[in-house]
């Protein structure tokens, strides 16, 4: 198997672009982010209440309550947000490193390993920033991302990752 250079740097930029911007956005100030406004004009606190499950539970020592449904549905689009970039973060990592000379087994596992460094790296950033914390829980979040494209990768490239 030879590398193939053109994929390899094509999947590397995209890596190191997506990594910039998840940089870029950890380092903002969580005001900068607030969903919570637009979520008010967008949709009306009583459909919230009837559409959000009676659903309370403790994340990381906070509530997270139907009660306030503005917030609960803020909490629910920000996980799945990090779920999604952590998966296209691996993904885009998984494509570099199979462009590379590296057995597949190694590749996912590598794939995996930079994209759950990546997430704990993030959370530390997070802890230097104004208005942000950075949480160990989160880094779990960021992971399932990670670990959906390896279970994705496993159960539709079998024949290929003996390579």
């Amino acid at each position: 198997m030879t590398m193939d250079r053109k994929k390899f740097t094509f999947w590397l930029f995209l890596s190191l672009a997506w990594m910039a911007l998840i940089f870029y956005k950890s380092g903002q100030a969580y005001g900068e982010q607030d969903l919570r406004p637009l979520l008010r004009k967008l949709i009306s606190e009583d459909t919230l209440l009837f559409l959000l499950p009676n659903l309370e539970f403790y994340y990381d020592g906070a509530l997270v309550s139907y009660k306030d449904p503005y917030s609960m549905l803020e909490f629910i689009i920000r996980k799945a947000a990090h779920v999604t970039e952590f998966l296209i973060l691996a993904l885009f990592y998984w494509r570099t490193l199979a462009a590379t000379t590296m057995r597949r087994w190694s590749a996912l596992l590598w794939t995996a390993l930079l994209a759950v460094g990546y997430a704990a790296s993030d959370e530390l950033h997070q802890s230097f920033v104004p208005e942000r914390t950075g949480h160990a829980i989160d880094v779990y979040v960021d992971s399932i991302g990670a670990l959906l494209l390896v279970l994705w990768v496993i159960l539709t490239k079998q024949k290929t990752l003996s390579r």
